[in-house]
């Protein structure tokens, strides 16, 4: 029998995205709603409460909107959300399942799955092994950069770079969240178990997807003395068995001339971490395609999880 999906908010760019991973799948039956009524409550709750999986690919009012049209006695329906609505609520998984077995046991047995923001993925992957396994305290003083293509800047921002008499000066690499107030900000602070909102220095370029995202370290400050080839092996030992996350061997930057290609994972699902540096600073880098393990990607991955099939089904490992 068929799984019935439902993808509230099909139009946008990660709900297309999830649509496109579904065009080669047999398993998997795509309830479409008329595209007049895609956003009447009354039919949308229809299309939910048919389903059994949902994915919420809406803005948050939206996302928890759909959330109050299930019906009560509704136990069926998984609800796998995109937005940032529900990604630190109570009884909601945390759709990022290679941070440990209580992550994956999670999405394998919830209702209500709040899959991480793009951002957030790489930032998390990159600062929650250093505090699970010690190596800073969780009162380190975070601060991390991150570069994204524009298509995640939603319907507006990417008309906006793609508009044919755009001026080209305008759309050199911008910074933006000056005041600090990122919507990423409060799960990179719950999920990776900080006692301080760290610092986030996000920028948008002028290319389509893909993302880095840096965590530098300051080894005089952790908690644990490490060189940069300690802090790799523990990275390759925490990850050890991940498809979708791979630790890049000590060293193998050298290939890449010492360049790091933002767009480098574009088109795929899954994620790279390299460790660089030196005995007193270390450099750790997460590289994937913000539209893939950042969004569209990893909710395929968690629908997945939750239905017993292969982590990777429908989704491109390259």
């Amino acid at each position: 029998m068929k799984t019935k999906v439902y993808i509230d908010g099909s139009e946008g760019t990660t709900g297309l995205r999830i649509n496109e991973r579904f065009e080669n799948r047999d398993d998997v039956e795509i309830l479409h709603i008329d595209s007049d009524k895609r956003k009447d409550p009354e039919e949308r709750a229809k299309f939910i409460n048919a389903s059994d999986i949902t994915f919420l690919c809406l803005p948050d009012a939206a996302a928890i909107e759909a959330v109050g049209l299930i019906d009560k006695d509704n136990d069926k329906t998984v609800i796998i959300d995109t937005s940032t609505a529900h990604r630190t609520d109570e009884g909601w998984a945390y759709g990022l399942p290679e941070l440990g077995s209580t992550f994956r046991e999670n999405i394998r047995t919830g209702n209500r799955i709040a899959v991480p923001g793009c951002y957030a993925s790489g930032f998390i992957m990159d600062v929650y092994p250093m505090v699970n396994k010690g190596y800073i305290a969780n009162d380190y003083p975070v601060c991390v950069n991150a570069l994204s293509g524009y298509s995640g800047a939603g319907k507006k921002g990417i008309a906006m770079y793609e508009a044919e008499d755009k001026k080209n000066e305008l759309y050199a690499p911008r910074m933006y969240a000056l005041s600090q107030n990122h919507k990423h900000l409060k799960e990179m602070k719950k999920i990776a178990g900080l006692a301080n909102t760290p610092l986030f220095v996000p920028v948008v370029d002028d290319y389509y997807c893909g993302m880095i995202v840096t965590f530098p370290v300051y080894t005089n400050l952790m908690t644990k003395k490490a060189t940069p080839e300690d802090v790799r092996e523990m990275f390759a030992e925490f990850y050890a068995g991940e498809q979708f996350i791979k630790v890049m061997p000590f060293g193998s930057e050298e290939e890449l001339g010492n360049f790091f290609h933002a767009n480098d994972y574009a088109g795929r699902d899954d994620a790279k971490i390299y460790i660089t540096g030196n005995e007193d600073r270390i450099l750790i880098t997460s590289i994937f395609d913000n539209l893939g393990k950042g969004a569209s990607g990893a909710a395929i991955q968690c629908m997945n999880i939750r239905l017993g099939l292969p982590e990777e089904t429908g989704l491109n490992l390259g």
